[in-house]
């Protein structure tokens, strides 16, 4: 593809999509596309219907068998977990990464069940790519839709929804600031504040004019909250939290090997152990709490094929099998599947020169045709 002249000031201005450029390299990505067929569609939809609900299933027989020692879960936050999961709070969104060739069935190789980011380019930044390009065509793409929708229903009121990231991150603050918007389509009243401006007067997490925060969206995974100074108020249901304390279960790597447990051979599945002896040929082992590719290391027995530096990996990790990445010009994609309340709504594609997905891979749409 030929990108748009003008297609950084447009984003930039029209979309406020400000993180388009990576260390001076575009992470919005129009010189490609991909395009799907019907079919190729409905397989990826039906198959993160489908890795939904074994999420769920396993969430219910993590509570229920309370094996928590498992997936690396200190012991403070397990009442916490048990206790969202019991009273079913509602969860707002995440993305399966799967491996997809066009063929074969889609593989999940994780779930980014707490803090997905590339939200903002799936849903906006690649629709509008589509108007501009082939208005007439359809796009796999009905996230912002669901996203307004899942607020209404999420049993808010008349509370205030305070949305939280890192502050000075681009990335993360350009994502809070879309779900936040989202939220305000959705009739909801919101505020901003950075995590590192959360207060606690003894009682109640506040905010800088001292008012309470009844609940709270973190894009901050709940591994690093549980150690924090306040992790411990957190835990004890002070605040309403988004996502819930559930989705602790499925953030990390360890529920890979669980569901392969429970449904071993099923075709979205990859086979995934605690053990590195247990999954025969290449292995890709990855760590139990992880981010952005960090610490990922594809494995030909003992020999490390491909790596990424990181700081990783203390609390252990699995192994997966390896399922190549298909290969397209010599880039390899990954399909970032959205999954908003539950329920399968769009993909985004990113693409890198190497196997491993990090945070420098580029973002590249799709259309269907």
């Amino acid at each position: 593809m030929t990108p748009r002249s003008d297609w950084a000031a447009h984003v930039e201005r029209d979309l406020g999509f400000s993180f388009h450029t990576i260390a001076g390299k575009p992470y919005w990505d129009e010189t490609a596309c991909y395009r799907f067929s019907e079919a190729q569609i409905d397989a990826l939809d039906d198959a993160t219907n489908e890795l939904e609900q074994l999420c769920l299933a396993a969430v219910e027989r993590v509570v229920s068998e309370g094996c928590y020692d498992r997936l690396a879960i200190p012991e403070p936050a397990r009442a916490a977990i048990e206790r969202s999961w019991k009273m079913q709070e509602r969860n707002i969104y995440g993305r399966f990464d799967l491996r997809y060739d066009g063929r074969d069935p889609p593989k999940l190789l994780e779930y980014n069940a707490d803090t997905p980011t590339a939200l903002f380019e799936a849903a906006v930044v690649q629709w509008d790519w589509l108007e501009a390009h082939w208005p007439e065509r359809d796009q796999f793409n009905s996230i912002h839709e669901k996203l307004i929708d899942a607020w209404r229903r999420f049993g808010i009121g008349r509370q205030t929804v305070h949305f939280s990231a890192v502050k000075g991150h681009g990335e993360d603050e350009g994502t809070v600031e879309y779900l936040r918007d989202t939220a305000v389509q959705a009739g909801l009243k919101t505020e901003r504040i950075a995590i590192e401006e959360i207060g606690w007067d003894g009682r109640h997490f506040i905010d800088l004019s001292g008012r309470a925060i009844d609940v709270l969206f973190k894009l901050y995974p709940w591994e690093w909250l549980i150690q924090e100074e306040f992790g411990a108020y957190l835990l004890s249901g002070a605040v309403k939290v988004i996502e819930p304390a559930w989705k602790l279960v499925l953030s990390n790597k360890a529920i890979l090997a669980i569901l392969w447990e429970m449904a071993e051979g099923h075709p979205n599945l990859l086979p995934t152990a605690f053990d590195a002896g247990a999954i025969a040929g290449r292995t890709v082992r990855k760590p139990i709490f992880g981010r952005e590719g960090a610490n990922v290391e594809v494995r030909d027995g003992d020999t490390v094929v491909q790596s990424v530096p990181g700081s990783y990996g203390a609390e252990g990790f699995v192994y997966q099998a390896y399922a190549g990445l298909p290969s397209f010009d010599g880039n390899y994609p990954v399909i970032g599947s959205w999954i908003i309340a539950s329920q399968a709504a769009g993909i985004g594609i990113r693409e890198d020169a190497n196997e491993i997905t990090t945070n420098a891979s580029r973002f590249v749409p799709h259309y269907i045709g």
